[in-house]
């Protein structure tokens, strides 16, 4: 358990990195357990924490997504029937790119390239909310317990979601143009170690740059709610009084646009304020799946009512699971 402990607060959580800036404020004369000093704090330790873990987990992510350039998944995805696909759909999806607005181009090339509907939606709904990214990030401040079962219950929403979309058969709901581009069938290039490693490079300072700009957004917006916000208006808003908390929570997510970086110090603040643990991860959910710029690119490629039973079965299962880990909260942390 010691051990346990270790990794997640001294290696995930970079606890030590907290208190090492702690110290160096503290030094340069500012107080750090006032509003200023805290709020610096907060912000220099996030923005390095959560830039160091981005590095790493896209490198390595990266790294394994060589394996699986969208060819090879059509194939893999194609060798499987019935809820199985969406099983595996769901699966591939966690080694995808971390943006909602990333999947879409994927999810248009499965669904031109003749995968069952269901399948291609499974796979849409859970890489951005469910990417191995989200695991380990959130394993730093929620705990494994915690991570594991979002993880999961993500998935669940994926793969019933696909599901239900395959059996009311909305195909005709896609646009012509996406049902007429065609799939192309050529083979992954072979890539060395060397290659793929610089194709993870590549692609790590290429997320990099289009994502920091949004972990420093959320970082700031995490430092102004837990420094400068009264702990009793989240509760009131968030907190167990409120039996609408999670379904509000899921609302305001869906006009934001972020990954799970920029998501994270949000969510953490929040928590540190009162707002119970569902509330958070249902923001979250809605933040990372529900964007409203993904939801506009989407129309792009299906018609209002396919785009419409997608919005509905996200947020119902996002609501869901909102309400089950508020019911077990206390369980869980």
């Amino acid at each position: 358990m010691g051990v346990w402990d270790f990794i997640q607060n001294q290696l995930l959580g970079m606890k030590w990195l907290n208190g090492l800036i702690g110290m160096g404020l503290s030094a340069l004369g500012l107080d750090v357990n006032g509003r200023i000093g805290g709020s610096i704090q907060f912000f220099l330790y996030d923005v390095l924490k959560i830039t160091i873990l981005l590095c790493v987990l896209i490198f390595v992510i990266s790294f394994i997504q060589s394996y699986f350039p969208p060819e090879r998944s059509k194939k893999i995805l194609g060798r499987f029937h019935g809820i199985w696909a969406n099983i595996i759909s769901a699966l591939l999806g966690t080694v995808t790119p971390f943006c909602s607005c990333s999947s879409i181009p994927l999810f248009i090339g499965f669904t031109s390239a003749g995968l069952p509907l269901g399948v291609t939606f499974s796979f849409l709904i859970s890489s951005p909310m469910v990417d191995l990214g989200s695991l380990v990030l959130l394993m730093s401040i929620f705990g494994a317990k915690v991570a594991v079962i979002y993880v999961l219950l993500g998935l669940v929403i994926a793969v019933a979601g696909g599901t239900i979309i395959e059996k009311l058969q909305m195909e005709k709901y896609i646009e012509n143009f996406v049902l007429s581009a065609g799939g192309v069938d050529i083979d992954s290039p072979s890539l060395t170690i060397r290659e793929r490693l610089v194709y993870a490079k590549e692609q790590m300072l290429g997320t990099f740059k289009k994502v920091f700009p949004y972990i420093l957004v959320g970082v700031g917006i995490g430092a102004l709610i837990h420094n400068w916000i009264p702990e009793s208006w989240i509760t009131a808003v968030l907190g167990s009084d409120n039996p609408f908390g999670v379904i509000l929570a899921t609302i305001v997510g869906i006009p934001m646009y972020a990954d799970i970086f920029g998501t994270i110090p949000v969510a953490e603040a929040l928590l540190a304020k009162g707002a119970q643990l569902g509330t958070v991860l249902a923001f979250m959910m809605a933040v990372t799946t529900l964007s409203l710029p993904s939801l506009i690119m989407l129309r792009k490629a299906v018609k209002p009512k396919l785009l419409g039973l997608f919005i509905g079965v996200c947020l119902v299962g996002i609501i869901l699971v909102g309400y089950l880990f508020n019911l077990f909260q206390f369980i869980l942390i």
